[in-house]
């Protein structure tokens, strides 16, 4: 007999006027691991935010362990033993580790500390986590870090656990002992919920999956019932061909160089430490690491935005070093960045459309009066090419649409502009997999046209398909440079924890 845990019955939850969830169904059952899939704004997180007590549904019940109860907060929802752990984590730095599970416990408040180490320890055990618990938030690893998180819930005694986007900053290795650990805590009759859009992972942790699309409930399948193809089709509502283009690398000629590249963070420890590398036209140099690697630092640093310490950039035999992106323009240079962060670095979130277009564009023109016709004419190109909804370019607030066209605008901006180099970090973050395949498309598009590109990413497979050469970095530094049709996704995921050191000779 199925051991039924949670049953959310009919929920709907709005924003405004934007409907959220439309009557979504879900059932989670002891000892199963389900997974809750859907494009970028189909409803998951919102779903699982009001199971968590953050949200309350306009409509619907939800009943635990065949009890009907209102979740009303997250204290609620920890006394009935559903336990969340979001994507960024809830940890205070300067404290231990056992010192942030019982934080806001009141229950073991007054627990001895040798007590309480046992008591984790023997949780530890039980599910397979390895943690110290006088270990420092500040000196843990990501996956460290996410055990952390995961026994805290635990610790509370919760049986109901939900994941959101959990393996986003793990590398292969990590990723398959978080999957030990979560196969670990089913044995023990938990309810494990993996809010995802990973696929691949979707097939190999899930018992079921449940697809939602743009707020409505599609299906609940058993995993062997099904495959990617047909799990795709739920979410997109077409069939998609999953594969990505990889064209023949072009001319391939040396255009940027970076020579001993070094560069310190704001609390003086080194963001980029010793970066050797060289760009070639006509080919896509994908760049791979655990988040806070360097990735961010090296693409600001190569755009004129980061200050570098040591070292030299160096365009087509110019050195491009101290230099700003107005004078790397004035230089002849076209140069184009899609930053990590869309509106804080990328767009004014304040502005339309075709303002955006023309922050870009308003120096080409010549004599004090500037015209906003031709940003006018490139935002409507911009608009068609790549399918972006708005219901105006030159009225409506970049900040008002979704993440996924925010994306392509800026994206399109920067294409249009026909550049020599195109420096892109994550931009396909948060896209839904239309959106995603149309950006890889692009992408290629200006390979094929002979412009050098530098693509970071966080998806493994993506990164594997799409690039000619792969860079990955661990702490600042580079591990190994490695081909892209010939990378070992293994070897790939040593690299990026500082195991595994490559000769770097590509």
């Amino acid at each position: 007999m199925e051991n039924i845990l949670v049953e959310m019955n009919s929920i709907s939850k709005s924003f405004g006027s934007v409907q959220a969830l439309d009557k979504v169904e879900l059932t989670l059952v002891g000892g199963e691991v389900h997974s809750l899939l859907g494009e970028n704004g189909a409803g998951k997180s919102s779903l699982m935010n009001i199971l968590a007590g953050i949200y309350t549904p306009d409509t619907g019940n939800i009943k635990i362990r065949g009890k009907q109860v209102d979740i009303s907060s997250p204290k609620v929802a920890i006394d009935l033993g559903i336990g969340m752990i979001h994507q960024h984590f809830k940890l205070v730095e300067v404290l231990t580790a056992k010192e942030n599970i019982v934080a806001g416990y009141d229950k073991e408040f007054f627990i001895k500390g040798s007590k309480l180490s046992e008591k984790i320890k023997n949780i530890s055990l039980k599910y397979g986590l390895e943690i110290d618990p006088d270990k420092k938030i500040y000196d843990m690893s990501v996956a460290e870090k996410q055990r952390v998180e995961i026994l805290k819930v635990l610790y509370r005694g919760a049986e109901i656990l939900i994941l959101d986007e959990p393996t986003a900053v793990l590398t292969p290795q990590e990723t398959e002992k978080l999957f030990d650990i979560i196969r670990n805590m089913t044995q023990m009759g938990c309810a494990v919920v993996i809010i995802t859009h990973k696929l691949n992972e979707v097939m190999e942790i899930s018992d079921v999956v449940t697809v939602l699309r743009k707020g409505k409930y599609i299906s609940t399948v058993k995993k062997t019932e099904t495959d990617t193809n047909e799990l795709t089709k739920m979410m997109v509502g077409k069939a998609v061909d999953l594969s990505i283009e990889r064209p023949p690398v072009g001319e391939r000629k040396k255009i940027l160089e970076v020579l001993n590249l070094s560069a310190l963070k704001s609390d003086k420890t080194k963001a980029l430490d010793d970066i050797n590398f060289e760009m070639y036209t006509g080919e896509i140099l994908g760049v791979a690491g655990i988040a806070g690697s360097g990735q961010k630092e090296l693409c600001e640093a190569l755009a004129g935005l980061y200050p570098i310490t040591q070292g030299d950039v160096v365009y087509q035999g110019e050195s491009i070093l101290g230099k700003n992106p107005r004078e790397i323009i004035k230089m002849g240079i076209s140069m184009s960045f899609v930053p990590e962060d869309r509106l804080g670095m990328g767009l004014v979130a304040s502005m339309n459309i075709v303002d955006n277009i023309l922050l870009k564009e308003y120096q080409k023109q010549e004599g004090l009066i500037i015209s906003r016709r031709p940003s006018k004419e490139k935002a409507q190109i911009i608009v068609d090419k790549l399918n972006i909804s708005t219901p105006s370019t030159d009225s409506h607030p970049v900040r008002l649409l979704s993440g996924g066209n925010i994306q392509k605008v800026l994206l399109g901006r920067e294409i249009e502009s026909n550049p020599h180099v195109i420096i892109t970090a994550y931009p396909t973050r948060g896209l839904d997999i239309g959106s995603s395949y149309l950006i890889y498309d692009l992408l290629n598009e200006q390979k094929k046209q002979n412009v050098a590109l530098l693509y970071v990413g966080e998806d493994l497979d993506v990164l594997m398909e799409l690039c000619d050469r792969i860079l990955v970095m661990c702490n600042g530094k580079i591990t190994g440079i490695v081909d892209g049709q010939e990378a070992d996704r293994e070897k790939i995921g040593l690299m990026m924890s500082g195991a595994y050191k490559e000769e770097i000779g590509l």
